[in-house]
């Protein structure tokens, strides 16, 4: 049994790694500003952490997740939206490598958040983790993020970054947001729907955080998205299939980036990205295929698979 720390426990991932940490037996941990009786709703029987301070208490921990930030859609981006990002990424980073340098018992892994918005815009590109980025907002601060988090391999830590793509799931994340219009038949591609989104199902990241966890040869970084990588007109043509509902409603890239600024740029660009380095490792992905996996999110297509 190990004990493992992690943040953003009670998170859309978080909340499904958590269960699956203890069901194998694991000491868990969870930082989280909820009250112990929420954490453990969600979460399970784990131990609560509410505050940074409270962890110099302890001697360390044989591995640590760090998945804790703030929703990067939820509101617009103000200067003041931009720095709460960056604080909930990189500075609690910052200060999780702090904790890490002082205690005694170090972790031997250190799995920590990031996004394939690291690599901003890439159009039709391809994109793999040798892909150099397209500089914007996301960019840096997903850099950052990881730059944060490498700092630990320095206290002889192996580090992991999980570029995360856009996760479908039952319950939560984006599609939540996303199917009250597409059941009532109003929903539509965003602009013209070329832009790529890099999707993955929820149960193939909680499997690649686990994978990235108990192997020792993993380190660096690895887009965590479907090897199908689909259109955002792909993407809308398919949950229509899934609901039985027409797509007819188009969002005209103006309309977006009137509401919503510089953050509509999430919606209207995106990254054809490839899990290339977790496929060369042997990582194999449960749900490859976008139809099915929405399925799986929106109707309970089938049994869970975050195990196999």
């Amino acid at each position: 049994m190990s004990r493992l720390l992690i943040t953003g426990g009670t998170g859309f991932i978080g909340r499904v790694l958590c269960r699956h940490l203890l069901a194998r037996g694991d000491d868990l941990w969870v930082l989280s500003r909820k009250t112990p009786a929420d954490v453990q709703a969600i979460c399970g029987r784990v131990s609560c952490v509410s505050s940074l301070d409270a962890l110099r208490e302890v001697d360390g921990f044989d591995a640590m997740i760090n998945l804790a930030g703030e929703g990067i859609a939820e509101k617009r981006w103000s200067e003041a939206r931009k720095q709460a990002l960056r604080d909930s990424r990189i500075a609690l980073t910052e200060q999780l490598v702090q904790l890490i340098e002082r205690w005694p018992l170090k972790p031997s892994v250190l799995v920590s958040g990031s996004a394939v918005g690291f690599y901003g815009d890439k159009g039709d590109t391809p994109v793999t983790e040798a892909t150099p980025p397209h500089d914007e907002f996301t960019h840096r601060l997903c850099r950052d993020w990881e730059a944060a988090a490498n700092q630990a391999s320095a206290l002889g830590v192996r580090v992991c970054l999980s570029r995360t793509g856009v996760v479908v799931g039952a319950g939560g994340g984006f599609l939540q947001r996303m199917l009250p219009p597409f059941r009532l038949g109003l929903g539509g591609r965003l602009g013209d729907g070329h832009q790529y989104m890099p999707w993955v199902h929820r149960d193939d990241v909680v499997r690649a955080l686990l994978w990235m966890l108990d192997s020792p040869d993993a380190s660096d970084a690895y887009n965590v998205v479907s090897p199908a990588p689909a259109t955002n007109r792909d993407f809308t043509r398919a949950l229509g299939q899934v609901l039985g509902r027409p797509t007819p409603f188009p969002v005209p890239a103006t309309v977006l980036k009137l509401g919503l600024g510089e953050m509509a740029r999430l919606l209207l660009t995106g990254q054809n990205a490839r899990p290339q380095r977790l496929l060369e490792a042997g990582f194999e992905p449960a749900w490859p295929e976008l139809t099915p996996a929405l399925d799986d999110a929106v109707n309970g297509g089938r049994k869970n698979t975050a195990n196999r």
